[in-house]
């Protein structure tokens, strides 16, 4: 059996969780990410080494009427992965997308002026596209007509991309 410092330590080490003391000595830890009103991930955590890890829908853990799982007995992998998993099942399913995922694999290039803005030029459903960061600015149908614009605007390519 882990000893509290033990498991407090695993529990600490999720980046995600957020710490709250409770009467008696006991420990919550919340998950402010939480998709659902289920914020509690670790349930009174107690100095004695009790407590319980929200586990809600989750296959093959015994659980009280309120999902929780008793985690006295547990080891140190059995802890980490239940907090994992419990995490995961409680995580957005949307994701926000960096802005450097909306260019995928398309054509892109760079293009800077004097005063170091930059555009990016990309090939699009073969509709040549200029965007001021995630803003569409211009379009045109062949690429010479938006290099043509490009240097009419006083940007030059870039040759070494952010």
């Amino acid at each position: 059996m882990l000893t509290f410092d033990e498991k407090l330590a695993i529990i600490e080490s999720f980046p995600e969780l957020e710490r709250r003391n409770v009467s008696l000595g006991r420990i919550n830890f919340q998950f402010p990410e939480s998709k659902s009103d289920k914020k509690n991930i670790v349930y009174h955590l107690h100095p004695n080494g009790n407590g319980f890890v929200y586990a809600g829908d989750l296959p093959n853990y015994a659980k009280d009427e309120k999902g929780l799982v008793n985690i006295r007995d547990f080891s140190a992998d059995e802890l980490r992965q239940l907090i994992k998993e419990a995490i995961g099942t409680l995580s957005p399913l949307v994701k926000p997308v960096p802005e450097e995922a909306i260019i995928g694999d398309l054509s892109e290039e760079h293009w800077v002026d004097e005063e170091n803005n930059l555009l990016l030029l990309k090939n699009e459903n073969d509709t040549w596209n200029i965007y001021f960061g995630l803003n569409l600015d211009e379009s045109f149908d062949t690429y010479e007509e938006a290099v043509e614009f490009l240097k009419e605007e006083g940007f030059h390519r870039d040759n070494f991309p952010r």
